[in-house]
């Protein structure tokens, strides 16, 4: 068995992470730790785990073995840090760090001591991203020129109900979370089109403010990549009925996908608009909890990577300061 702490239920994911770790049987939950006590102390009770105050004693406790991190992000680094020293295994929420130079240090104590890291990319286990992935290494949409994907949400929107929307109130506090709508939602944005347009070149980004909050809350990347494609990544608390897109152009064909629509097109098939079948569709790959437990368990090398958790720092980083400076970012 994986025993296996909980730190912090800062983040919306963190009972959800929760719930697969107890649902999985190869995980046993032991502790709790959370920097609001009050939080945590409840966490621990409703779960029925141990609180631990400070969290050097889960670090020191030879008994644990691995932590599911869901604190602020301004913490990742200090926690994933101490936790790959101590020989903890960690899986965590987006995005690793804040900077490239963080996750470049995350990464080097985390390969230096051997442990297993795991950042939660969910979309990157879906079936449409794999079917999306599959069309284009077949070269069915020969030379790609354009991918936009759009992830956005009305998280900021006010209504009767909640009067400030329904995000936790901390997701607009710049200093724990590194920015607002593009680190956070933005993220998924960005790995997928990390994927499938490959390496980059250059990126600019405009991000806005709607309502009166110090962090983004509608944001829009340019992404250059070296192929000579570009990449179109949107995302937003602030849009109602937003579904989710994704949209790969090349000289050859378009594939779109629209929720759970997916459309295809190509000179390489019959003429017209296709929709692939059911049996067509690859099957959802296990979730990112479940290839962190396989590779601590038998050494298996997940689909999610340390370099997709890199990039996605990578990217985050530039548009941060492209928006900042007000000027194109090469990378």
């Amino acid at each position: 068995m994986i025993r296996t702490a909980l730190l912090s239920k800062w983040h919306v994911h963190a009972q959800e992470y929760a719930e697969e770790a107890m649902q999985n049987e190869h995980i046993t939950l032991t502790h709790v730790w959370d920097e609001q006590k009050e939080r945590g102390q409840a966490w621990a009770d409703e779960l029925g785990l141990s609180f631990e105050e400070e969290i050097d004693n889960i670090f020191r406790n030879t008994e644990i073995d691995a932590v599911i991190v869901a604190s602020p992000t301004s913490m990742h680094t200090e926690i994933i840090t101490k936790a790959a020293k101590h020989g903890k295994h960690v899986f965590t929420e987006k995005v690793l760090a804040e900077t490239e130079a963080d996750v470049a240090a995350i990464l080097q104590e985390v390969e230096r001591h051997g442990v297993k890291l795991m950042v939660s990319l969910p979309r990157l286990t879906a079936y449409y991203y794999l079917y999306t992935q599959q069309v284009v290494d077949k070269g069915l949409l020969g030379r790609l020129t354009t991918i936009r994907c759009r992830v956005a949400h009305n998280g900021s929107v006010p209504t009767e109900q909640h009067p400030n929307g329904w995000l936790p109130k901390h997701f607009y506090n710049k200093e724990l979370c590194g920015g607002g709508a593009f680190i956070d939602l933005g993220a998924h944005p960005i790995y997928l089109s990390n994927r499938l347009g490959g390496q980059v070149k250059a990126v600019t980004a405009r991000f806005t403010q709607t309502f009166d909050h110090e962090v983004d809350d509608n944001s829009v990347a340019i992404v250059e990549y070296q192929s000579g494609a570009l990449g179109i990544l949107e995302t937003g608390f602030v849009s109602s009925g937003s579904p989710f897109q994704l949209e790969v152009y090349g000289t050859e064909g378009t594939l779109m996908i629209e929720d759970g629509i997916i459309r295809i097109t190509s000179i390489n098939l019959q003429e017209g608009w296709h929709s692939p079948s059911e049996e067509a569709l690859p099957k959802n790959a296990p979730s990112a909890m479940t290839q962190w437990v396989s590779e601590i368990r038998t050494g298996k090398k997940p689909d999610i990577s340390y370099q997709d958790a890199y990039l996605l720092t990578l990217i985050n980083d530039a548009a941060r300061r492209s928006n900042e400076e007000g000027r194109r970012i090469e990378i």
